[in-house]
């Protein structure tokens, strides 16, 4: 019987990608604020187009998670903005408004 590691790696990825953004969206925010919008989309234009090209299926199954992660990070940077409105955050007292 040969096993199939290809769901367990690409789950394992998934999660780490998603992981990674959540960070990443609010350091975003912090230091750029809700112009870093365009960051995320087009990092997820160039992910998205980069995973048609490839032909490795992992990769380009990654590349998918990463291009669609970034998007969903667009409307989280938005998010971030209200949660430090909030005070649930942290807000740059040297970022420029």
């Amino acid at each position: 019987m040969k096993l199939n590691f290809f769901g367990i790696i690409i789950g394992v990825a998934t999660f780490l990608v998603i992981g990674l953004f959540h960070p990443l969206v609010i350091k975003a925010e912090y230091y750029i604020g809700v112009k870093s919008w365009w960051l995320f989309l087009l990092l997820g234009v160039v992910s998205t187009a980069a995973s048609l090209l490839v032909a490795n299926l992992i990769i380009s199954i990654l590349l998918g998670v990463v291009a669609f992660s970034s998007f969903w990070s667009i409307g989280e940077v938005f998010q971030q903005k209200k949660r430090v409105e909030k005070g649930w955050f942290p807000a740059n007292p040297k970022k420029k408004i």
